[in-house]
């Protein structure tokens, strides 16, 4: 089972970094004015989404709910620091997919916000990894 959960922390290490560096891109992509730009950061969100993120979410939530079957028998009658935390991770996932559809609208030249918002929507997942954090590891109920 350590090794299930090492490579699980291997792989949400690895989303995570897409998950903070993907609404990053999109910051400077909706500063872009020149077609080239706006095709190389068009080229790089694909590629960090479907090469990077996509397969790190997939290998993160498999083996995170291959260790769950190790903690079924109490999930119901207590742990309420797991629930609490699928709960945050739930969350990120609903993160994850707004990042794809948001690349979808990137990619067909209809974005319309700004770079600003992208900025603020940069810092949301961080928020929630320091609380998934502090449930896994100080277990606070």
């Amino acid at each position: 089972m350590l090794w299930v959960k090492a490579i699980h922390l291997f792989a949400m290490v690895s989303w995570m970094a897409g998950m903070f560096y993907l609404p990053r891109l999109f910051v400077y992509h909706s500063m872009a004015e020149d077609e080239i730009s706006i095709e190389r950061f068009k080229i790089m969100e694909r590629k960090l989404y479907n090469g990077i993120m996509m397969p790190s979410f997939i290998l993160t939530t498999v083996l995170g709910f291959w260790m769950m079957q190790s903690y079924a028998w109490e999930v119901y009658s207590g742990m309420y620091w797991l629930k609490a935390k699928l709960f945050l991770v739930s969350i990120l996932i609903a993160y994850h997919f707004y990042c794809g559809h948001l690349l979808k609208v990137f990619a067909e030249d209809r974005n319309f916000k700004s770079h600003v918002f992208f900025r603020w929507f940069n810092e949301f997942p961080v928020i929630i990894l320091i609380g998934i954090i502090i449930l896994a590891v100080v277990k606070p109920f």
